[in-house]
Formats: structure tokens, C-alpha cells, sequence
């Protein structure tokens, strides 16, 4: 169905809708080209809407897309969905959000039907009951509000992908390349070959957490943190973490100061975090690096490389849940220019991360506003 070259007719299938490549539909879409036969099907219009009749989970039951220009094409709905015109009485693109609204969602889990492959049929999608302002200005208004809110999330989300691409190539062109002792971009007044050594000899110790089950308290103070709470550069808590007390936390433990780089070695490999005087315990899938000789901030990102992750994948044990070994972090091999020049890149590169979190955190208000304002602006 579907053709490589381009043609007069594009379509949007159901798993467009689920990936977000058919969304906002306008004439920037990525939609793909289908057979031009098929222009005789009931072409889609501005305003029309089209939800996915089956998802994979119930999360994505009637996910929907709208039609918000005219196009210089034949649009028509494909596999698995159903396409929607409304009447004059309520705009298409306030129906598309109230199909994003909490409320809307709840109803697709209860009414949904099937095993492995969710479903909703148009009988059981038409017994929503939907409420809508009487004046079209109203309507627009509120279309207007989450339009405008949309596109502020869609250039923060760019501009995060933008920066993480921008330090990508950064760290390929600041770090020497496989069999290079020198990295292609230095700094000014650097010139020096880089001097192969080991992780562990620029540390002062590397180890692990618990290899068991503390004791738990809901009274303790020490959140009981594993890999999976190594995110973006932090240690992040959530309501499933376990508490345990001071009581059942190791020497290790307590001894964790701002030289310390954590990093998960079981399942998840290499996500990392900076301890940030939290009251912590480790589990056994995340380990600790304190740093000593070499300037710290170079050796986290450093642990970014490609170069390092590759040996890292390749020094893995385990059949089912791979584990990365403390011998095999210890013996990371490393190319470490002079102090000076591994300050300069540290600092360079933390300032890229701070860069990248801010918008980050920009991004994720743009969308607990949105979520606010899907909660609250419609019944």
C-alpha cells in the first residue's frame, strides 16, 4: 500500500497516531505516500479527526489526530481508524482535546475490549458523552490557548534534541577516536598526546551496594536507591522507593561525598548520576567511583563516551540481567590529558548539562500546564 516515491495521496494509519507522527496534521507532516488508486476514498478535510480503533495498551485507546490546514493533497484514514466530521456545532480540533483529557481516557480503558490487541469500536466510541461550549468563539479560544501551548512544548522538545545531538558530536570530537591519542578538537595552548592509564588509578575506591534485601522501614530517613533511580545526572526518588534507617547503611554508604560518581552496572548499564549529599543506601545494581587524581567532572563525561560504553558492553557477565563488574570498571581504559586540560573540558561539558536540564525542566512545566489546563478546561 504504501509507495517510496511521491505520489498525490498520503493516508494515516493507526500506529502513526500512536507515534505521534500524525498528530497536529498539517502540510509539514511525515505521513507516508500511498497508491494514487486510492484517491477515490472519502478524502479527509480540515477540522476532521481520526482516532486509532486498536493500540497494543489500553494507555492508547482511541489516541486521536486532527486535520488543522488545508493540504496540498489527497489525505484519507487507513488501517484501524476511525475518522471523525464533526457538525457545526463543535470544532474538530476541541473534540481532538477532549480525546486527550484524562476523563476521555478513563472511559477508553473501561470500554475497550480485547486480549493482546485493545480495541474500540465506533458503536462504543459514540457513547461518550461530550460537552462543549455553545459558542464557537469559546471554542476556539480554548483551541487557541493549547495551540499555542503545544507549539512552546514542540520547540522546547526541539531544542533538547537539538543540545543532546550538539554534545553527541562534541564528545566525539573532544575525546581521542579508537586508536588516537589526541582528540580532534583541542584547546587553545594544548597540544600534548593524551597518556593511557586506568580508571581506578585516578580513584580512590569503586565498589557497590548490598547484595541482598535490607530491612525496610516506612519510618527511615535512607532512601534504598538501585539503577533505575539514576536519571539524567541525579538520584531521582519516586513513590516506589523503599526507606530503610541509618542502622542498614554500610560504611561505604555513609562515606559518599561529592567526589562520588554513581553508575548503574545491572540491567540498565552506564546511567549515571552525581551524589549530592543525599541520605542514601545502594543497592547492588548501581556503583560507586570516587574520584581522586583525575578531575571528576572529565571522568563523568568521559563514562559518556561511545568509546567507553562499547567497552563496557563488552565486559558484561550474566545470561538474563547483564551485570558490568567492578574489575572491568577499574580497569576502563582511559586517555587522560594534563589536569588543566581535563578542567577545561569537564567544565565545559557541565556547563552543556546544565544547559540541556534547564530546558529539560522548561519542557516537563510546559507539560504539566498542559495537563493542568486538559483537566480543568473541559468536563
Amino acid at each position: 500500500m504504501e509507495v517510496k516515491k511521491e505520489t498525490d495521496v498520503k493516508y494515516v494509519h493507526y500506529g502513526d497516531i500512536h507515534t505521534n507522527i500524525a498528530d497536529e496534521i498539517d502540510k509539514n507532516n511525515n505521513l507516508p505516500f500511498i497508491n494514487e488508486i486510492y484517491k477515490e476514498y472519502d478524502e479527509l478535510k480540515l477540522d476532521d479527526v481520526i482516532v486509532a480503533d486498536a493500540s497494543e495498551d489500553y494507555k492508547g485507546i482511541a489516541d486521536a489526530a486532527v486535520i488543522i490546514s488545508n493540504l496540498p493533497y489527497t489525505i484519507i484514514a487507513g488501517l484501524h481508524t476511525i475518522a471523525l466530521r464533526p457538525t457545526s456545532l463543535i470544532k474538530g480540533y476541541f473534540l481532538y482535546h477532549i480525546f486527550k483529557t484524562e476523563n476521555f481516557k478513563r472511559f477508553g480503558y473501561k470500554i475497550g475490549t480485547g486480549l493482546k490487541v485493545f480495541g474500540i469500536s465506533y458503536n462504543n466510541l459514540a457513547k461518550y458523552k461530550v460537552y462543549y461550549p455553545q459558542e464557537i468563539e469559546e471554542q476556539e479560544k480554548i483551541i487557541g490557548i493549547l495551540s499555542n501551548l503545544t507549539n512552546s512544548i514542540n520547540l522546547h522538545e526541539r531544542k533538547c534534541e537539538e543540545l543532546a545531538l550538539i554534545k553527541k558530536a562534541l564528545l566525539q570530537e573532544l575525546f581521542p577516536k579508537k586508536d588516537e591519542i589526541k582528540p580532534e578538537v583541542r584547546y587553545k595552548n594544548f597540544s600534548d598526546a593524551w597518556e593511557q592509564r586506568r580508571l581506578g588509578e585516578g580513584t580512590i575506591k569503586i565498589g557497590d551496594g548490598l547484595h541482598g534485601t535490607p530491612k525496610y522501614s516506612t519510618n527511615g530517613d535512607v532512601q534504598f536507591i538501585n539503577g533505575n533511580n539514576l536519571i539524567n545526572g541525579k538520584v531521582v526518588v519516586t513513590s516506589e522507593t523503599k526507606k530503610v534507617t541509618s542502622s542498614e547503611q554500610s560504611k561505604d554508604d555513609k562515606e559518599l561525598n561529592q567526589n562520588t560518581i554513581l553508575m548503574s552496572i545491572n540491567g540498565t548499564i552506564g546511567s549515571l548520576a552525581w551524589y549530592r549529599n543525599e541520605n542514601l543506601m545502594l543497592g547492588k545494581s548501581v556503583a560507586y567511583i570516587e574520584v581522586s587524581k583525575f578531575d571528576k567532572k572529565f571522568v563523568y563525561t568521559y563514562l559518556q563516551t561511545d568509546k567507553v560504553k562499547y567497552y563496557f558492553m563488552n565486559s558484561l557477565t550474566g545470561t538474563t540481567i547483564k551485570n558490568l563488574g567492578l574489575k572491568a570498571i577499574r580497569e576502563t581504559p582511559l586517555l587522560i590529558p594534563n589536569i588543566e586540560e581535563q578542567q577545561k573540558i569537564g567544565s565545559f561539558f557541565q556547563h552543556l548539562d546544565s544547559l540541556i536540564a534547564l530546558h529539560q525542566r522548561k519542557l516537563e512545566k510546559l507539560k504539566q500546564l498542559k495537563k493542568f489546563l486538559l483537566q480543568n478546561m473541559f468536563i
